[in-house]
């Protein structure tokens, strides 16, 4: 591993200053070592005077695994989709989980994105693809009840086995994940919570994403909505990340920010799957709730693109409440920097300061879609007007795993479908 130096680019650095600045970042055998003004000696140099040197975007809600459903499920409502996943999900196979994972992380290394939290099944397999292809995962075995899951064996077990065989990994850090409250009673919940807590992990849920989901929900449990039930039983805790929200009345983000519940935002998904409302983020974050944003499934999304996310997010929200000011792009870029890393408990990533990974992009200020570009415009441009072709360098714990807009690794270039079920 090599020392590099970005040099004379502007730099985002997400730091607690928020500073952005014409300077130099420099990399050494895998950590940011230096930020600032003067020059730095370094093994290689990367000529920034032209691109945007910033932390590597944090995707907060993934399936990676579903990479290769692009297509496949849309225009249905999400109770359809869920039962048409049901069904394709029991006929995946290793080497298609592992192929699809590939595809997902190198799609997202692609677009700007060095870490994601991933809720699926088979995340051995995404472990693989994790270090095959040099993206930082951190990933929730789901566990749902035993009479509707395709995986074989219990499926708390599963995760907890999981998380002790990858414990102490470099770019893998493994946990625990519910699929949600349609599909598991209170024992799952809490005995996922009794692995989180005995291995120190995440866990990561599916959370009143529908008004099918809380209505039906209510309706079993004499009116007690999704997020009030898990607050009343104890389940809701600081190492909770659930996604979505989008159904939270006011009493429940109280129950989220008591709890201190992290929520990752995914409103293309929301918006593709017509859940029928917007995700309630100026209340969550009035109330000191930890928003991050996240782009769900290519099954319900069809991209794995935050830099999308983060833009439509924003008109969302924005158009909403008639009212463009409401919220802003630094806050925007904060929510896929340094509050999802918050979010994933993983302080040293998320910003670009000495001490941190050195988990690093460059954007092109040349590239049309962000020409002109300064000091003064940077974040609203990398929010309001990028996309993946403006990403020019991507690397991860320092190493490249992009360079001059070239991806390193292309393998699934001569794979077929049927290699990705």
């Amino acid at each position: 591993m090599t020392s590099v130096l970005f040099k004379n680019g502007i730099v985002i650095s997400q730091n607690s200053r928020r500073e952005v600045f014409r300077g130099n970042v420099l990399v050494n055998n895998g950590i940011i070592e230096y930020t600032g003004k003067e020059a730095r000696e370094a093994e290689e140099i990367v000529d920034c005077t032209h691109k945007i040197v910033m932390p590597g975007l944090i995707n907060t809600h993934t399936h990676v695994a579903m990479a290769h459903l692009k297509g496949q499920l849309d225009d249905m409502p999400l109770s359809s989709f869920l039962e048409k996943t049901f069904v394709l999900d029991g006929q995946r196979t290793e080497k298609g989980l592992y192929r699809s994972a590939v595809l997902g992380s190198v799609e997202m290394l692609n677009s700007g994105v060095t870490s994601f939290l991933d809720l699926y099944y088979g995340e051995d397999l995404v472990t693989k693809a994790c270090m095959d292809v040099g993206i930082r995962g951190f990933l929730s075995w789901n566990t749902l009840d035993q009479d509707k899951t395709t995986q074989s064996g219990d499926t708390i077990s599963n995760a907890e086995n999981f998380i002790k065989k990858h414990a102490g990994s470099d770019l893998v850090r493994p946990s625990i994940g519910v699929q949600g409250v349609y599909v598991a009673e209170d024992d799952i919940f809490m005995r996922a919570k009794e692995v989180s807590a005995r291995y120190g992990t995440l866990v990561h849920i599916h959370l009143a994403e529908t008004r099918e989901e809380v209505y039906n929900f209510a309706r079993g449990h004499g009116g007690e909505r999704p997020i009030e039930h898990l607050h009343r039983i104890g389940f809701l805790g600081s190492s909770v990340v659930a996604a979505h929200c989008v159904w939270a009345n006011s009493s429940e983000i109280s129950y989220l920010a008591k709890n201190d519940v992290s929520v990752s935002w995914n409103p293309v998904s929301n918006s593709k799957l017509g859940v029928g409302g917007i995700a309630p983020v100026i209340e969550m974050k009035q109330k000191g709730v930890r928003v991050s944003i996240g782009s769900d499934s290519s099954g319900s999304n069809n991209s794995l693109d935050v830099m999308q996310s983060m833009k439509m997010g924003a008109l969302m929200v924005k158009n909403q409440r008639w009212d463009p000011s409401v919220i802003r792009a630094s806050e925007i870029l904060d929510m896929a920097t340094v509050v999802a890393s918050s979010s994933l408990r993983a302080d040293d990533i998320g910003s670009i300061e000495p001490g941190k990974r050195g988990d690093i992009i460059t954007l092109d200020t040349q590239n049309p879609r962000l020409f002109p570009t300064n000091e003064e415009n940077a974040i609203s441009n990398v929010v309001y007007s990028a996309d993946s072709s403006c990403v020019s360098d991507v690397m991860v714990n320092g190493d490249f795993r992009k360079r001059s807009g070239i991806l390193l690794a292309m393998p699934y270039r001569d794979w077929k479908r049927e290699e990705l079920v």
